[in-house]
């Protein structure tokens, strides 16, 4: 029987909203995942971490981290195909950041739209920049490439999604390469500028991409040592099938399998027999970001039909051995464990205020 860790970014309701957001919800069967449980946790995001609570998760299970960072850069490079030898590489994602009144800020890359031929188009673009800098480029998809640059592993930075909508001043990569990045990403901003993409972007009355962000820096190296400082603490090295919907690029690229459907997650369940499943669905995360709390009941009651129902029957027919769920928002995640033995505590009456 499968072991399966579902991991739902922005799907734990923020405080201050909780409690209406709750009764507004009609999920009887995640009801009963949250309610009868044999382990219930909420973890606080660490102050320090410039990372998104699922983020942090998903990087420790997959043994990617360096610090208090995901380094997810060259195992990213991998699944989408690249080789990333002995060097120091970091995820490029394109964005947008835009002037408010006091401040600079960055929209949502998942409102960007931005197409294969666009993504293209703007790498050709940015390349010379790169290149002239010193810093190798490679194209991974459209919103997801990689830059080497071996001389900054100091650099210390933040990840895409937790510096959407905040001050960046806040959220800047820091160190001694931060300079480096600086000039580097001023020249990318200005070769953007007067690019066809962009116009032609602006036309359809859509935003520019006007600016890049490095994040998720990793080596084959620091991949290895992580490996060796878990074995010799006697820690399991093997990964979890990642199964993924909905969700950025880079964690597409750390998947085996990406899903078109939230249900269609759970086609490796019978396949997993005694295997260790991660299924990330991210379908709650736009909604969420934009506060838009209508948008994010639509989705959690989406995600009630198509995974939660499923899951719950999963359990009652013995074919999920455990069910880990990991539901977060910006600044912490809960943890939920139930088995089928769990589901069987019918004293326990289905209910959402695990939740809050």
């Amino acid at each position: 029987m499968a072991h399966i860790s579902l991991v739902l970014p922005f799907a734990l309701p923020v405080p201050e909203f909780a409690p209406d957001l709750i009764r507004a919800l009609q999920a009887p069967a995640l009801a009963a995942l949250s309610s009868r449980t044999s382990e219930r946790r909420y973890h606080p995001l660490d102050p320090k971490a410039r990372v998104l609570p699922h983020e942090l998760w998903i990087a420790r299970a997959l043994g990617l981290m360096r610090g208090l960072e995901p380094a997810v850069a060259a195992s990213a490079m991998r699944g989408l195909g690249l080789d990333p030898q002995d060097g120091t590489w970091f995820v490029v994602n394109p964005t947008h950041i835009q002037i408010a009144r006091t401040h600079l800020m960055m929209g949502d890359p998942r409102q960007l739209d931005l197409r294969e031929d666009e993504g293209r188009a703007l790498f050709d673009s940015a390349l010379a920049d790169f290149t002239e800098a010193g810093y190798d480029l490679r194209y991974g998809s459209a919103d997801t490439w990689f830059m080497r640059a071996d001389a900054w592993d100091d650099l210390h930075t933040a990840s895409l999604d937790a510096a959407v909508g905040m001050n960046l001043t806040d959220w800047m990569p820091t160190g001694a390469q931060a300079r480096a990045f600086r000039k580097l990403q001023n020249d990318v901003q200005v070769s953007w500028y007067t690019d066809p993409v962009n116009a032609a972007r602006e036309a359809r009355g859509q935003v520019p991409i006007n600016s890049i962000w490095p994040w998720g820096g990793a080596s084959s190296a620091t991949e290895e040592a992580t490996r060796l400082v878990a074995s010799a603490q006697g820690k399991s090295m093997d990964r979890p099938a990642v199964l993924t919907h909905a969700v950025p690029g880079w964690l597409d690229a750390l998947a085996g399998t990406r899903a078109a459907t939230p249900s269609a997650l759970l086609a490796g369940v019978d396949a997993a027999q005694a295997g260790q499943l991660l299924l990330v669905a991210g379908n709650a995360a736009a909604p969420a970001i934009a506060a838009d709390w209508d948008g994010w009941l639509r989705a959690i009651q989406y995600l009630e039909a198509e995974l939660f129902a499923p899951l719950l029957a999963l359990l009652g027919k013995g074919r999920v051995q455990s069910l880990r769920l990991v539901l977060s928002h910006r600044d912490g995640h809960l943890e939920l464990l139930t088995t089928p033995m769990a589901q069987r505590k019918f004293w326990r009456r289905p209910s959402l205020e695990a939740l809050i």
